[in-house]
């Protein structure tokens, strides 16, 4: 299977509309008593992809159903391009959308699978050919027209099922989770070309994904979803660097939980140092607990050290750390492995902190 997308085709280009703008308002969407989305407000640029992550029944893939019409909500409005399409049929919308598990008719070539959109709307054998050729290539497939589903790989297949999603030349594309059925290599390789792609194109895409290192790699905003509510939407690294709220600050990466103590000036006492509190602190009590990275996190060697190294965990250029501190909290610290020769398991460690600002919430009870 190629592992690289040809140069960007100009008769594709040419070809392909501006991305939309989408806008989500006030959607809200329950099944029963489980509230799926919640009063969704997001904004998406045109020939921007915005990831939709988040844990389990948060909405995310709710919301994108309710883009594409497979969904309607309960209240609310999807507009495209200022153009209120809430109430448009599916088959009516300028989307293309590709699935978690493909979807490709298993009877039908890829030539055809491509093409199936196409041969609806009554185009001609000679369009469907041409059109099928032109994508099948642009995703690196020139030579597997003839191919049946059961012939291709699971690659090879979710390849094929872009190009189907393409070939109406959306303006919107969606994406359900492509990825999640592939194999680690298969999975980091087409996550790249589905990006290039998507730049080439310039289309407006969003995608879903319960997979970080994916939304943080691919988009250009991330959109965290909880309970059916926009927590935060920002680029990668401001999601990863300022989370708006402790959600997400843990579930978007790894963080640890230490205790700390509110000053008076406005800081936060722990494990030794104050630190400038970002965002809100808890009212009415002083006992909390600071959130931070494992990279935010130092440790040396020192016999004198008051914490304990449990495990270390090698990563290649970096070495993730679990130190003892004292009173039983563990921490986790993310250091260059080159550091780490004498940070072996049962070795005494002197810890510290970044000083920058650190979110905090209520100490658990």
């Amino acid at each position: 299977m190629s592992t690289t997308l040809p140069a960007a085709r100009k008769p594709e280009e040419s070809a392909s509309p501006t991305g939309a703008r989408v806008e989500f308002r006030g959607l809200r969407r329950a099944f029963g008593s489980t509230v799926a989305l919640d009063g969704l407000d997001l904004t998406i640029e045109p020939g921007e992809l915005v990831a939709l992550l988040g844990p389990s029944g948060c909405g995310k893939t709710t919301a994108l159903r309710v883009v594409a019409g497979f969904e309607q909500p309960d209240s609310g409005e999807v507009l495209v391009d200022g153009e209120d399409i809430t109430r448009v049929p599916a088959n009516r919308r300028d989307a293309g959308m590709v699935f978690q598990s493909y979807s490709l008719f298993p009877n039908l070539s890829a030539r055809d699978n491509v093409a199936f959109g196409l041969r609806v709307r009554k185009a001609g054998a000679a369009e469907r050919r041409e059109r099928a050729a032109e994508l099948l290539d642009l995703v690196g497939l020139p030579d597997h027209g003839d191919r049946y589903p059961h012939q291709m790989s699971g690659g090879q297949q979710q390849r094929v099922a872009l190009a189907r999603a393409l070939a109406l030349r959306p303006r919107v594309l969606l994406l359900d989770e492509p990825l999640s059925a592939l194999d680690a290599k298969v999975r980091a390789g087409l996550r790249d070309e589905i990006r290039r792609l998507q730049l080439s194109l310039g289309l407006t895409t969003v995608f879903v994904t319960h997979d970080q290192e994916e939304a943080l790699s691919m988009a250009d905003r991330v959109a965290v979803l909880n309970a059916g509510r926009l927590e935060q939407c920002a680029a990668p690294a401001e999601l990863h660097e300022r989370p708006a709220t402790p959600f997400v600050a843990e579930f978007v990466g790894t963080m640890n939980r230490l205790p700390g103590q509110l000053t008076d000036a406005g800081l936060v006492e722990v494990a030794g140092v104050r630190l400038p509190v970002d965002g809100p602190a808890p009212t009415g009590t002083r006992e909390v607990e600071v959130l931070v990275r494992p990279e935010n996190v130092t440790a040396t060697a020192d016999a004198a050290g008051t914490a304990t190294v449990v495990s270390a965990s090698f990563f290649g250029a970096v070495t993730r750390l679990h130190l003892e501190m004292p009173g039983g909290t563990t921490v986790k610290a993310d250091l260059p492995s080159r550091d780490t020769g004498e940070l072996t398991p049962g070795a005494r460690a002197a810890v510290g902190l970044a000083e920058r600002p650190v979110l905090v919430v209520a100490r658990s009870a």
